[in-house]
């Protein structure tokens, strides 16, 4: 995190109902709608991680008997589909490789098939580095008349984020990756067309702390609240600071940045015969899942770099463990000193396994990227 995300969490803390802090409620939400594309939105923070913006979003819009069709490519596609069998829905999951994007041509059929609720996908899988067509993927749900969930948890702050564009239902995120901020938080967009199903819902939510229109009893307006639950302050302190930092840097620019810092570090891996798991136009430039090489102890690896330059490197998850590490370039870590740093513990982690690699030639791979 930046020093003065740092220096605002340690600001002192006030009530969750105080003046002042109403105040920066607001300001969060118009940031918020500015960060998602979202202006006819609801848009605000949950107190509780990305998971938990799954959670709202999967538990506000679907009822027993709903029809919910998930896209599958990665572990997060899983636990949408997970939280909405939980819900009581009747849940239809479209499947695609982990490593590739969802294809739109399968959720089509799965939407033909029969009346459909909700259709829900990942924006950036974390698991494996893939982007897909969210604006495709939701023009389908509305063409079908689907509510459509989209998981940016991995993509707000790093690539665009276009509620009104994509005509987007619900957007979930989290504040730990691309935006810098503490873990805790969910970044959360609700369309007016779902908070009118949410109104026609035959019975409550199967949740209370993330219940919709709870919520909004709180958040919802200027001298309207009501007491729902007391406030991470710090933690929005630290959120408003990372909005803050990313709109003077500009939104376009912090788009720009990750991007480069994604072709120096591709540059410099192939420059290292390594090799990347996504296909290059579908890659997230801030989760870059590495192929580890045959013959290499992947957690020795990361081990190593752990102990030796106090950098992680993140282990793959589901069918990918022991065959991928996942490198985040995001936020405050997206800049050239940390790619740099993460090509040279990388090199030496692998030499000391006896793969031939020249950290000379692999860190000049990547400085002509960043020139």
């Amino acid at each position: 995190m930046s020093p003065r995300v740092l220096a605002a969490l340690s600001r002192p803390t006030i009530g969750h109902l105080d003046p002042e802090f109403q105040a920066l409620m607001e300001d969060i939400k118009a940031a918020l709608q500015r960060l998602m594309g979202a202006p006819d939105h609801a848009c605000i923070p949950l107190p509780a991680p990305g998971t938990a913006g799954m959670e709202a979003a999967i538990m506000n819009l679907l009822e027993p008997g709903d029809r919910a069709v998930i896209a599958v490519n990665g572990a997060f596609g899983g636990r949408m589909a997970d939280m909405a069998g939980r819900a009581g829905a009747e849940v239809v999951t479209v499947e695609d490789e982990w490593g590739k994007p969802v294809d739109p041509a399968k959720v089509e059929e799965a939407l033909k098939a029969a009346p459909t609720k909700v259709l829900a996908f990942v924006h950036a899988e974390t698991s494996t580095g893939a982007r897909s067509d969210a604006a495709a993927l939701c023009k389908l749900a509305r063409q079908y008349g689907a509510l459509s969930i989209v998981d940016t948890v991995t993509s707000l702050g790093g690539i665009p984020v276009d509620a009104a564009a994509w005509d987007a239902d619900a957007i979930y995120s989290g504040t730990q990756k691309c935006l810098s901020a503490p873990p805790g938080l969910s970044p959360f967009a609700l369309s007016k067309r779902a908070q009118a199903a949410i109104a026609a819902r035959k019975e409550k939510p199967r949740n209370w702390l993330c219940d919709f229109g709870l919520l909004m009893s709180y958040w919802g307006g200027e001298g309207g609240r009501t007491y729902h639950h007391t406030a991470p302050i710090n933690a929005l302190y630290g959120l408003h600071e990372s909005l803050v930092l990313l709109f003077e840097e500009g939104q376009q620019a912090a788009y720009v940045r990750h991007a480069r810092m994604h072709e120096a570090l591709a540059a410099g891996l192939e420059a290292a015969g390594l090799k990347l798991l996504v296909d290059a136009e579908h890659r997230l430039p801030q989760l870059n899942a590495v192929l580890v090489p045959d013959g290499i102890d992947e957690a020795a690896v990361r081990t190593h770099v752990l102990k030796a330059w106090d950098l992680e490197i993140g282990a793959g998850l589901g069918p990918l463990k022991g065959k991928v590490w996942r490198i985040g370039l995001m936020g405050a870590s997206a800049t050239p000193w940390h790619v740099r740093l993460c090509l040279t513990a990388l090199c030496e982690a692998l030499a000391a396994q006896g793969f031939k690699v020249n950290g000379a030639e692999v860190l000049k791979a990547a400085d002509a990227k960043l020139a």
